[in-house]
């Protein structure tokens, strides 16, 4: 065995810590306390320590996280305490019917025990269970749920998940705990690896419970940990300590302390019409969370009482799940559109049987393009899967090729464009074809001057979707510099458009005239050219001339403008119909002050990035966000080692909460307006 001397060990040992709190930090509470910089040169340094000195490295090093050698199968566990599914609930009724068994069970009644019970809520996570067996707090186990009571020995893979601690931290650690939680793939990972297996012409994942579920069961650990899955304890098994929690609340928070991720939104409430409005809470959140949630899990809290409550069959009587409207179903492709955007991007619609799915029915679906009908085979008359999250699109996610009808129709991409017949084009590298059409084509004229009076281009109130396109088929306007010209007359002949809407119309576009350079330049709808870039573009040119005798190659200078953007700029300001119009709508008035090259170079912001959050009460987050860029701020949407300064607003969050966790500056309303009138 190597001589290894104690500053060498001491060394290690430090490393291995610094990194697993490093990890901790970064993957269970969501705040680094590192730049990735400084945390690669201490895996560097833990890495090359274990090369040299072999004997060294343990389980729990964080380098033995990525993998090891691929198994040639799984070995089966049994389960010491068996892990048991839940009753399930679907309406206030049944919920109710619920707490009635508990209480007659406990012979509760209103005149010997008045007392509501508390029970702990928690977002049941829509992912797969696992078992962790700890033995004085190392990872000795890790296994499936399977039948309850034999699963899988997936122990390489979950040491490969970074939200689990490969060894338990801080006091009174058990000498033996079982780790019950659900492991799942966040959305922004579940999408991330579906476009990396569709770049590579592989098959994608249904859903991120699927993704989740085939990651758990790869024989090579290596494939696992290229995957961003994380856990959540959400109770125990087996275990063995002096002191034991009297509450499931506090067990959590116990668990939490040990080293493992605890979801933020667990909560204890007292009485079951609270574990009502808790449904109804999370249903809203649900959204809006980073992963998926398929209903709310109901425990009683007090874990003397779940003794007293006990098991039925393969369930505890004081748990239940309250599922939330399935956001998958079958139903049937009738027939598919294709629709035409602004740019001349052809888009297939597939047209739906109606299904109930996600809370909403749902009777149409994108089908993206060509290459996505491709991949999923699909056929009109097919019967498919269909998956809504929340606000998304409803998207086709399978083809069930098993119940295809023998009259299935091939769907046939369109070789010229359904409103204009001018021809369809599909540039090499591009996954979209388009109309060539441009604004000979009604359908990208009614888009481009949608897109024109939207509320972050022109801001032309009461120029609604439904007008626009009545003025177009009657022939009103056929470009955007048309709206300038309308009349209250011309307006207040159209469908349900009285004389007083047609004034207030009037008098919106008139109002319009009023910009910046930056509104402008995102009006004209130029491809890849949104908010941000047109703000950048402004900074950076000062006028509209600059800005359309500039090249691809001065473009290229800007930051954040890559080749593809610079091309789709100049290929905009070369076209003489997209100039016509420009001059047409300064003939008809629309104006902006240019801006001050030199006062722009010595912006006192420039290079800092900020955050708004909360809610703002003396000035708009919008006008906020005006006066930062115009000093030559950068205004991000999220809090990182990298923000500058947080603006906090009444209500402000989690965003608040980072930034204090990463001691990033933080200044109130008043504060921010005292800020920006010292650089005036």
């Amino acid at each position: 065995m190597q001589n290894i001397s104690d500053d060498v060990l001491r060394e290690y040992e430090h490393l291995k810590d610094e990194l697993n709190q490093h990890n901790h930090r970064y993957y269970v509470l969501d705040e680094p306390s590192v730049p990735d910089s400084e945390y690669d040169r201490q895996m560097r340094q833990l890495q090359d320590l274990e090369q040299q000195y072999p004997a060294l490295r343990s389980d729990d090093s964080p380098t033995q996280r990525v993998g090891g050698q691929a198994l040639d199968a799984f070995t089966q566990v049994r389960h010491t305490v068996p892990m048991l599914s839940l009753e399930n609930a679907f309406s206030d009724s049944e919920l109710q019917d619920f707490d009635r068994r508990i209480k007659e069970r406990l012979n509760y009644s209103a005149l010997i025990n008045p007392t509501d019970i508390e029970f702990a809520c928690e977002p049941k996570l829509d992912g797969v269970a696992v078992s962790l067996l700890y033995k004085n707090g190392q990872l000795v186990r890790g296994a499936t749920r399977g039948d309850g009571s034999v699963g899988e020995d997936i122990t390489a893979n979950v040491r490969t998940i970074k939200s689990i601690p490969l060894k338990l931290r801080g006091e009174s650690i058990p000498a033996l705990l079982e780790v019950r939680g659900e492991i799942y793939l966040p959305r922004p990972g579940f999408d991330a690896l579906n476009a990396k297996a569709m770049q590579g012409g592989e098959k994608t994942f249904v859903n991120p419970r699927n993704a989740a579920a085939g990651s758990l069961r790869q024989l090579d650990s290596k494939i696992t940990a290229s995957r961003p899955l994380e856990m959540c304890a959400y109770s125990v098994g087996q275990f063995e300590a002096e002191v034991i929690p009297t509450s499931h609340t506090q067990m959590l928070d116990t668990l939490g302390g040990w080293g493992f991720k605890i979801n933020q939104h667990v909560q204890a409430v007292t009485g079951i019409a609270a574990c009502a409005d808790y449904y109804q809470a999370m249903a809203e959140r649900r959204d809006k969370l980073t992963y998926d949630i398929d209903g709310i899990v109901y425990k009683v809290n007090d874990l003397a009482l779940q003794q007293r409550l006990g098991f039925v069959a393969k369930a505890p009587r004081w748990a239940i799940a309250r599922k939330f409207p399935a956001q998958e179903e079958m139903t049937q492709l009738l027939e598919v559109e294709f629709q035409v955007g602004r740019t001349g991007a052809i888009t297939p619609v597939a047209r739906l049987e109606p299904v109930f799915v996600g809370g909403v029915t749902v009777s149409n679906a994108t089908l993206h393009n060509g290459d996505e009908i491709k991949r999923l085979g699909i056929c009109i008359g097919d019967t498919v899967i269909i998956r809504r999250a929340g606000d998304v699109i409803p998207q086709i996610a399978k083809v069930i090729l098993e119940k295809r009808p023998t009259n299935a129709e091939a769907i046939v991409f369109p070789e010229r464009c359904p409103v204009c017949l001018s021809s369809v084009k599909r540039t090499e590298g591009e996954a979209v074809a388009r109309c060539t059409g441009g604004l000979f084509c009604g359908a990208q004229i009614k888009q481009a001057i949608k897109h024109f009076a939207s509320r972050k281009a022109m801001d032309i109130d009461g120029l609604g979707d439904r007008l626009v396109e009545l003025m177009v088929d009657a022939g009103s306007i056929y470009s955007v510099a048309d709206l300038y010209d309308l009349t209250v007359q011309q307006l207040a002949g159209l469908e349900r458009m009285a004389e007083k809407s047609a004034n207030n119309l009037t008098a919106a576009i008139h109002a319009s005239k009023e910009t910046t350079l930056a509104k402008f330049l995102y009006s004209l709808g130029i491809r890849e050219v949104g908010e941000a870039t047109a703000q950048t573009l402004a900074n950076n040119f000062g006028t509209l001339e600059a800005v359309i005798g500039a090249d691809a190659e001065h473009l290229l200078e800007v930051d954040d403008i890559g080749p593809i953007v610079a091309k789709h700029i100049v290929d905009f300001f070369n076209n003489p119909d997209n100039l016509a119009i420009i001059d047409a709508l300064r003939d008809a008035g629309v104006r902006w002050a240019d801006i001050d090259q030199k006062a722009q170079a010595s912006q006192p912001l420039k290079g800092q990035t900020w955050v708004l959050t909360g809610g703002m009460e003396i000035m708009s987050r919008a006008e906020a966000k005006d006066r930062l860029q115009a000093l030559g701020a950068k205004v991000a949407g999220s809090v990182s080692a990298k923000t500058s300064q947080v603006v906090a607003g009444p209500g402000a969050g989690s965003k608040l909460a980072k930034a204090q966790s990463l001691d990033i500056p933080v200044l109130d309303e008043a504060g921010f307006i005292g800020f920006l009138e010292t650089l005036n």
